[in-house]
């Protein structure tokens, strides 16, 4: 026992160094820090062009148009089947002794005999038993149209499902730049209130100096401190504003809400945009579809009114056993339909069809209009940015003086308390105007491209 009790001594005194150690480590406050860089540095690098390459590429909202498009696809295939032949496969059973049906059914038996042809036979004949497989053949010849046009509503119908996923693109584009915006901004105006609240917090040190000397009232230190307070609850709504925003990234993204970006792209001012017509918008390709295909509905519906000529063929074989005691015989013959009247159904077809293209064709007219004044409103809002930032931009500067010189005057005596926080208030609303202006300017730069139907991944107003 007392050759092992130095071996348990230097144990425990192991064990209380690694205890001490690993609270060391605990305790420090630089390895919080370290953790948090690595954990910055792993954030993959996200520019503004890679979140919309990557939104365009797994979004559910492109993904349920490219499923629209793939199911008007199919619409178009099954207008096409209209010039294909139409092949059935039937099998019968049936059972009695109606004469008509027993005479006739033993003829197409190959069954008939002379002993059927005995009057009480054919007045009173016993059940039979037919089973009847069947393979027919029809094919339309000429519909005077019906079956084309039908094909090329489909095909316009898929032509504006294309539109409309190009346009939820465009939209896209768009969403993702305002929420990638939207954090940049939320982290700029961050670190504008964090600022702000360090120089609060410098002057509530300057105030107690110049209280010391006996050049200001505690009631001046008290309000310095007051203004810190207010800084600090803006620094958390900032932190909370920021929280959403990424959030809202990544919803945009279509990606988990908590997964976290590095972004690379600075809320700097644009460096300008191209002004062009609303020409190559999505939503008037589909307008214009839509009104082709509803043309081409009515030319279809019209075709109601003319015959079909269509040939048909059909191969029988009929039994009075399921697998003997029968005959084949087969049938061709050309049919011409013509429906001379249905109640007034394909007359109501084809006015559905015309009032549906003249309502297109207005709502082309009147969407025309109303995106150029949407491109109209994003050109002049994006005017009205620049010339906001050049005025911030001046604004800031006149602040940053302004706080220079009331601080120098209040660390002597000669200016209040109540004009140096006022000269704070107003740095940091000129510096949160100027960022505004900024966002405001980068937004708008890419909705005038939107409205041009010429934003995409590569567009310069994401750089």
């Amino acid at each position: 026992m007392r050759a092992g009790a130095p071996r348990k001594t230097r144990a425990a005194a192991l064990s209380r160094r690694k205890n001490c150690r690993i609270c060391g480590i605990v305790r420090n406050p630089i390895l919080p820090l370290l953790l948090l860089a690595c954990a910055a540095s792993a954030q993959e690098p996200l520019s503004l062009k890679d979140a919309v390459k990557q939104a365009l590429a797994r979004h559910p909202s492109l993904e349920a148009a490219s499923a629209r498009i793939q199911a008007a696809e199919s619409r178009v295939g099954q207008a096409r089947s209209g010039y294909l032949p139409r092949v059935q496969y039937m099998e019968n059973q049936m059972r009695g002794n109606n004469p008509v049906y027993v005479f006739g059914s033993l003829l197409t038996q190959r069954q008939f005999t002379e002993a059927n042809f005995d009057i009480r036979k054919l007045n009173r004949p016993d059940a039979l038993n037919n089973f009847q497989s069947m393979v027919t053949a029809e094919q339309l010849i000429y519909d005077f149209g019906g079956v084309k046009n039908g094909i090329k509503a489909a095909e316009f119908g898929k032509k504006m499902t294309e539109a409309e996923k190009r346009a939820e693109e465009l939209n896209l584009i768009a969403r993702v730049a305002r929420a990638y915006h939207g954090v940049t901004l939320a982290e700029q105006a961050l670190e504008v209130t964090r600022e702000a609240l360090k120089t609060a917090e410098a002057d509530l040190k300057r105030a107690e100096t110049v209280r010391d000397a006996g050049l200001a009232t505690e009631a001046d230190v008290l309000a310095v401190q007051v203004h810190v307070a207010a800084m600090k609850e803006q620094v958390i709504r900032r932190e909370a504003d920021l929280k959403v925003a990424r959030a809202a990234l990544n919803e945009a993204l279509g990606l988990p809400l908590e997964t976290a970006h590095r972004l690379t792209t600075p809320l700097a001012p644009s460096a300008g945009v191209e002004a062009a017509g609303p020409d190559q918008r999505p939503e008037l390709e589909q307008i214009r579809m839509a009104r082709r295909a509803a043309e081409a509905q009515a030319r279809s519906a019209r075709a109601g009114y003319l015959p079909q000529i269509a040939f048909r063929a059909a191969v029988e074989a009929d039994r009075q056993e399921f697998l003997n005691k029968g005959g084949g015989n087969w049938l061709v013959m050309g049919s011409v339909r013509w429906n001379l009247f249905d109640g007034f159904r394909t007359r109501e077809a084809v006015r559905e069809a015309q009032s549906m293209a003249a309502a297109a064709a207005a709502g082309e007219r009147q969407y025309q209009n109303a995106l150029r004044l949407e491109l109209t409103k994003a050109l002049a809002d994006y005017d009205a940015a620049t010339e906001r930032i050049k005025v911030t931009e001046a604004g800031v500067a006149q602040a940053e003086e302004s706080l220079r010189i009331i601080r120098n005057r209040y660390s002597n005596g000669l200016a209040t308390v109540t004009e140096l926080l006022r000269a704070q208030t107003a740095l940091l609303d000129a510096k949160t105007r100027r960022l505004a202006a900024i966002h405001d300017q980068r937004l708008a730069a890419v909705e005038v491209e939107r409205s041009a139907g010429k934003l995409n991944g590569d567009s310069n107003v994401l750089d």
